[in-house]
């Protein structure tokens, strides 16, 4: 079912159209009202998710070298502390012995944030950052709302 959309004005300087202008372009927006909506849910995102308790979704990268002794095991390690969270993993081996993997997660935002700084945090772990996101902005959640522990 198609969402009903609401037009409405907005007034801008000169420059800040000419700079929206170039974002629209730049980032390959199909309109000044898709760029808009984006922002305005980007917004309304970071608020959202200033609440630790709000439902998340998230993931955390990571680069180790895989030759450096118990990386590998310590990863997964903690892997299994966070398990609940986890939803999907994928393993990339790259050039040098390096290997990057990605973790999806999804609960409340501040245990996310506790299981992104410790997977990154793993002994070993050369490089490592997370992002987090609202699946309410787009009309769903997560369906991990019971209550943990802290870890």
């Amino acid at each position: 079912m198609a969402r009903k959309v609401v037009r409405t004005a907005i007034s801008l300087e000169p420059e800040v159209l000419e700079a929206l202008d170039a974002w629209v372009t730049h980032r390959n927006s199909p309109s000044r009202s898709e760029a808009i909506r984006f922002l305005v849910r980007q917004q309304l995102a970071i608020e959202s998710l200033a609440d630790p308790e709000a439902d998340a979704v998230g993931t955390v990268l990571v680069l180790y070298d895989h030759r450096k002794p118990m990386v590998q095991r310590r990863l997964t390690a903690a892997q299994h502390r966070w398990g609940e969270h986890i939803r999907s993993t994928s393993h990339v081996h790259l050039e040098g012995d390096v290997c990057l993997e990605v973790m999806i997660l999804a609960g409340r935002r501040g245990e996310l944030e506790r299981a992104a700084e410790d997977l990154r945090g793993v002994k070993g772990v050369n490089q490592g950052d997370y992002l987090l996101a609202t699946p309410e902005l787009a009309g769903g959640r997560t369906g991990h709302l019971h209550p943990h522990a802290p870890a």
